[in-house]
């Protein structure tokens, strides 16, 4: 059994990081879950696979991005605001603060290998930061589920809008809020498109990669796995039956065993733990 700890850093831009650790004695390894496009560290299969893996001897830690727009309410996007400045450099900013809290002692885990376990966007968060800090972070192993292959899916006409109006909305099915989205995001990925190369930034992490896609993704196809795992020199691991969520409810139903599609997930990031130790 372990014990669950909440916490709050800043980040380098003033802005709160809000997280959870789920503690152990003697842990031989640290993971940090990265949450997906209007995702949070509460989310579905998250805190399953967190708590999963506390279990079998490794320190987690999961968190929001600071531009997220959540906090710990999860009935809703408290801090739309905070949406709008999302970017991807943003969240890369997040991930190298929350490793300098981890190796300063800030947080737990200093001294442990670590490994990035990032969930659709959240899983090229990981890659853009593994292959953009890849001296800095020294991570161990970067392992994605379901991962998006591109930073950016809008058309050209969609972009020339955005650039022009300075603005686009998203709908949360979930709280039904129309999120705002600011045209930075799309700047700093046409200022800089080496920076935002999924594919080419996987080949240049320099660490063993993981990666896993469910043949039934609804939300990003499975070829986004493939292409991926080609450029990491791997190949992806099919999760049979998966859809974008690992057929897992939010929030997961604790009452019920973890859905095959997550166990094989656990399966497969404790096989890398595994290899990774000897």
């Amino acid at each position: 059994m372990h014990e669950t700890a909440s916490w709050t850093i800043t980040n380098d831009h003033g802005l709160e990081i809000l997280g959870d650790t789920h503690l152990l004695e003697s842990p031989t390894a640290c993971a940090i879950i990265l949450h997906g496009f209007k995702g949070y560290k509460d989310y579905g299969f998250i805190p399953v696979l967190a708590s999963m893996l506390a279990d079998s001897g490794v320190l987690v830690h999961r968190f929001n991005f600071s531009t997220s727009g959540m906090t710990n309410d999860t009935a809703t996007f408290a801090r739309p605001d905070l949406f709008a400045l999302d970017t991807w450099t943003r969240q890369v900013d997040d991930v190298r603060r929350v490793i300098r809290a981890v190796r300063s002692g800030e947080l737990e885990g200093g001294g442990l290998p670590i490994t990035l376990i990032g969930h659709s966007r959240g899983g090229a968060t990981a890659i853009l930061a593994g292959g953009r800090h890849a001296d800095e972070l020294g991570l161990a192993s970067i392992s994605t589920i379901n991962a998006v292959d591109r930073c950016c899916g809008l058309s050209e006409e969609s972009q020339r809008e955005l650039l022009s109006v300075g603005r686009m909305f998203t709908e949360s099915a979930r709280t039904k809020q129309r999120l705002r989205i600011n045209s930075a995001w799309l700047r700093e990925q046409l200022d800089n498109p080496a920076a935002h190369d999924v594919c080419a930034l996987a080949a240049q992490t320099g660490v063993p990669m993981l990666v896993m896609h469910g043949d039934r993704d609804d939300a990003v196809d499975v070829q986004a796995g493939h292409n991926i795992a080609k450029c990491a020199k791997t190949s992806v691991r099919i999760i049979e039956g998966s859809n974008h969520v690992l057929n897992t409810t939010n929030p997961a139903d604790r009452s019920e065993s973890p859905s095959s599609q997550l166990m094989f997930v656990l399966a497969n990031i404790r096989e890398l733990f595994e290899q990774r130790s000897k």
